[in-house]
Protein backbone atom coordinates (compact mmCIF):
# COMPACT_ATOMS: atom_id res chain seq x y z
CA UNK A 1 0.00 0.00 0.00
CA UNK A 2 1.39 3.43 -0.96
CA UNK A 3 1.63 6.03 1.83
CA UNK A 4 1.15 9.72 1.28
CA UNK A 5 3.99 12.17 1.98
CA UNK A 6 2.37 13.41 5.21
CA UNK A 7 2.31 9.86 6.54
CA UNK A 8 5.94 9.38 5.47
CA UNK A 9 7.01 12.53 7.33
CA UNK A 10 5.12 11.35 10.38
CA UNK A 11 6.91 7.98 10.24
CA UNK A 12 10.36 9.53 9.79
CA UNK A 13 9.85 11.75 12.83
CA UNK A 14 8.32 8.87 14.77
CA UNK A 15 5.26 10.97 15.58
CA UNK A 16 1.71 9.73 15.31
CA UNK A 17 -0.42 11.40 12.66
CA UNK A 18 -2.42 13.01 15.49
CA UNK A 19 0.77 14.42 17.06
CA UNK A 20 1.97 15.64 13.66
CA UNK A 21 -1.33 17.46 13.04
CA UNK A 22 -1.19 18.93 16.54
CA UNK A 23 2.39 20.04 15.92
CA UNK A 24 1.36 21.73 12.67
CA UNK A 25 -1.46 23.51 14.54
CA UNK A 26 1.03 24.81 17.11
CA UNK A 27 3.35 25.98 14.31
CA UNK A 28 0.40 27.80 12.73
CA UNK A 29 -0.37 29.38 16.11
CA UNK A 30 3.23 30.55 16.34
CA UNK A 31 2.83 32.17 12.93
CA UNK A 32 -0.56 33.83 13.46
CA UNK A 33 -0.14 34.98 17.08
CA UNK A 34 3.06 36.99 16.41
CA UNK A 35 1.40 38.69 13.45
CA UNK A 36 -1.47 39.79 15.69
CA UNK A 37 0.92 41.02 18.38
CA UNK A 38 2.96 42.97 15.83
CA UNK A 39 -0.14 45.01 14.97
CA UNK A 40 0.49 46.84 18.26
CA UNK A 41 3.65 48.98 18.45
CA UNK A 42 6.23 47.07 20.50
CA UNK A 43 3.94 44.04 20.59
CA UNK A 44 6.63 41.52 19.70
CA UNK A 45 9.21 42.47 22.34
CA UNK A 46 6.47 42.96 24.94
CA UNK A 47 4.37 39.83 24.42
CA UNK A 48 7.09 37.43 23.15
CA UNK A 49 4.46 35.68 21.00
CA UNK A 50 6.84 33.36 19.11
CA UNK A 51 7.39 31.34 22.29
CA UNK A 52 3.80 30.72 23.44
CA UNK A 53 2.88 27.75 21.27
CA UNK A 54 6.40 26.39 21.52
CA UNK A 55 5.89 26.08 25.28
CA UNK A 56 2.44 24.52 24.94
CA UNK A 57 3.44 22.22 22.08
CA UNK A 58 6.64 20.96 23.68
CA UNK A 59 4.85 20.34 26.96
CA UNK A 60 1.86 18.64 25.35
CA UNK A 61 3.58 16.66 22.56
CA UNK A 62 7.11 16.41 24.04
CA UNK A 63 10.58 16.92 22.59
CA UNK A 64 10.40 15.98 18.90
CA UNK A 65 7.29 18.04 18.30
CA UNK A 66 8.63 20.85 20.46
CA UNK A 67 11.84 21.01 18.45
CA UNK A 68 9.90 21.12 15.18
CA UNK A 69 7.76 23.97 16.52
CA UNK A 70 10.73 25.82 17.98
CA UNK A 71 12.77 25.69 14.77
CA UNK A 72 10.16 25.97 12.03
CA UNK A 73 8.07 28.79 13.57
CA UNK A 74 10.78 31.48 13.68
CA UNK A 75 12.20 30.45 10.30
CA UNK A 76 8.80 30.54 8.57
CA UNK A 77 7.99 33.88 10.23
CA UNK A 78 11.36 35.30 9.14
CA UNK A 79 11.00 34.09 5.55
CA UNK A 80 7.35 35.10 5.12
CA UNK A 81 7.09 38.28 7.19
CA UNK A 82 10.63 39.44 7.94
CA UNK A 83 9.99 39.06 11.66
CA UNK A 84 12.09 38.12 13.41
CA UNK A 85 14.76 39.85 11.39
CA UNK A 86 17.63 37.70 10.20
CA UNK A 87 19.84 39.46 12.77
CA UNK A 88 17.51 38.39 15.59
CA UNK A 89 16.89 34.88 14.24
CA UNK A 90 19.83 33.10 15.92
CA UNK A 91 19.02 34.28 19.49
CA UNK A 92 15.31 33.55 18.98
CA UNK A 93 16.07 30.07 17.66
CA UNK A 94 18.36 29.48 20.63
CA UNK A 95 15.69 30.53 23.12
CA UNK A 96 13.01 28.56 21.27
CA UNK A 97 15.06 25.35 21.33
CA UNK A 98 15.93 25.88 25.01
CA UNK A 99 12.23 26.41 25.74
CA UNK A 100 11.24 23.25 23.88
CA UNK A 101 13.86 21.22 25.71
CA UNK A 102 12.98 22.61 29.14
CA UNK A 103 9.23 22.20 28.62
CA UNK A 104 9.52 18.64 27.29
CA UNK A 105 11.93 17.67 30.10
CA UNK A 106 9.73 19.00 32.90
CA UNK A 107 6.55 17.62 31.30
CA UNK A 108 8.10 14.15 31.07
CA UNK A 109 8.71 14.15 34.83
CA UNK A 110 5.49 15.63 36.17
CA UNK A 111 2.00 14.34 35.47
CA UNK A 112 0.26 17.72 35.42
CA UNK A 113 1.35 21.26 34.70
CA UNK A 114 1.40 23.72 37.56
CA UNK A 115 2.08 27.44 37.56
CA UNK A 116 5.33 26.82 39.45
CA UNK A 117 6.54 24.22 36.95
CA UNK A 118 5.76 26.46 33.99
CA UNK A 119 7.41 29.40 35.78
CA UNK A 120 10.54 27.27 36.18
CA UNK A 121 10.52 26.40 32.46
CA UNK A 122 10.10 30.05 31.42
CA UNK A 123 12.85 31.27 33.76
CA UNK A 124 15.17 28.46 32.66
CA UNK A 125 14.91 29.22 28.96
CA UNK A 126 15.01 32.98 29.51
CA UNK A 127 18.10 32.97 31.75
CA UNK A 128 20.00 30.44 29.62
CA UNK A 129 18.82 32.14 26.43
CA UNK A 130 19.87 35.57 27.68
CA UNK A 131 23.35 34.28 28.44
CA UNK A 132 23.50 32.64 25.02
CA UNK A 133 22.23 35.77 23.29
CA UNK A 134 24.84 37.84 25.13
CA UNK A 135 27.53 35.44 23.91
CA UNK A 136 26.19 35.63 20.33
CA UNK A 137 25.69 39.39 20.05
CA UNK A 138 28.14 40.67 22.68
CA UNK A 139 25.65 43.30 23.87
CA UNK A 140 24.32 42.77 27.40
CA UNK A 141 21.60 45.44 27.06
CA UNK A 142 20.23 43.80 23.92
CA UNK A 143 20.46 40.33 25.46
CA UNK A 144 18.42 41.37 28.52
CA UNK A 145 15.63 42.98 26.48
CA UNK A 146 13.15 40.20 27.32
CA UNK A 147 13.62 40.91 31.04
CA UNK A 148 13.23 44.64 30.51
CA UNK A 149 10.31 44.62 28.05
CA UNK A 150 8.96 41.07 27.88
CA UNK A 151 7.63 40.51 31.40
CA UNK A 152 4.00 40.68 30.16
CA UNK A 153 4.88 38.00 27.58
CA UNK A 154 6.51 35.80 30.19
CA UNK A 155 3.43 36.15 32.41
CA UNK A 156 1.25 35.27 29.41
CA UNK A 157 3.36 32.16 28.80
CA UNK A 158 3.05 31.11 32.44
CA UNK A 159 -0.64 31.81 33.05
CA UNK A 160 -1.91 31.32 29.50
CA UNK A 161 0.25 28.25 28.99
CA UNK A 162 -1.04 26.77 32.23
CA UNK A 163 -4.67 27.37 31.23
CA UNK A 164 -4.22 25.94 27.72
CA UNK A 165 -2.34 22.89 29.01
CA UNK A 166 -4.97 22.22 31.67
CA UNK A 167 -7.66 22.44 28.99
CA UNK A 168 -5.75 20.07 26.70
CA UNK A 169 -5.26 17.62 29.59
CA UNK A 170 -9.04 17.35 30.05
CA UNK A 171 -9.60 16.25 26.46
Amino acid sequence: MKQNSFSNASNILNLSVRDMLTTLAFIAGNIVFPQLCHLVPGGGPTWLPIYFFTLVGAWHCRLKAGLLISILSPIVNCLCFGMPSTAALAPILLKSVLLAGAAAFVASRYARPTLLLILSVVLTYQVAGTLGEWAICGDFASATQDFRMGVPGMLLQIVGGYLVLRTLARK
